[in-house]
């Protein structure tokens, strides 16, 4: 059974929101977005994927988006209403994977992995694993990270306590190309104008319609 962090507003009659983590990451990333959609009235589940935070151990090594996509789809399909869909980065396109399975109410994208257009065959697909070492961070200091400039010292350590080992297998799946048929649901991505990685060009012409927002 995956791992999942609930947080009910009580009596909300809104949808519930199913928050999907980024790579080399886990659930216990969202604690002020979880206490934030509470004080507004949204009930959500932060969910772990496989091999990450509390969920139980899996083989990471040859683990595939798919598979991912799959975690998420459980999950909506042990809630009671169809819920929206917040992923992030990776999160953002598993979550987008499982969007397209239909059964949503919508879906929105922090920043996500952008889907393709075509599979690109030409990319090897590994196996093997990789830690946060890979998106520069070096050390668990708090006060030592160059990548998170925008973060205070509290989100800092949230941030590092939430880290884990990634599937190389689902990175090299991510830069081969994962092609989005279809998308029944609406969508909404939100990028930002300091983001190195995803810059808001990236959503320019999307593959699935979807509304976008830019953030500094």
């Amino acid at each position: 059974m995956l791992g999942v962090h609930a947080v009910l507003a009580g009596g909300a009659r809104r949808p519930p929101i199913v928050l999907v983590h980024g790579a080399a990451n886990s659930s216990a990333v969202w604690p002020f977005w979880q206490a934030g959609l509470a004080a507004r009235g949204w009930s959500s589940w932060a969910l772990d994927l496989r091999g990450h935070g509390r969920s139980p151990c899996a083989d990471l090594a040859r683990t595939t988006m798919a598979d991912y996509a799959d975690d998420v789809a459980a999950l909506v399909s042990e809630l009671a209403r169809p819920p929206v869909l917040v992923g992030w980065s990776m999160g953002g396109l598993a979550a987008l994977m499982a969007a397209s399975r239909g059964g949503i109410v919508a879906y929105v994208g922090l920043a996500p992995s952008p889907p393709a257009r075509a599979r690109n065959t030409g990319v090897p697909q590994r196996t093997g694993t990789f830690g946060p070492e890979e998106y520069g961070i070096v050390t668990r200091d708090p006060d030592a990270q160059p990548t998170m400039p925008d973060l205070d010292g509290e989100e800092r350590r949230i941030t590092l306590a939430s880290l884990a080992e990634e599937s190389r297998r689902a990175r090299d799946d991510r830069k081969a190309g994962v092609v989005i048929p279809r998308l029944a649901c609406r969508a909404l991505v939100v990028a930002s104008t300091h983001d190195e990685t995803f810059p808001p060009v990236t959503y320019a012409d999307p593959t699935v319609p979807a509304d976008t927002l830019v953030v500094e």
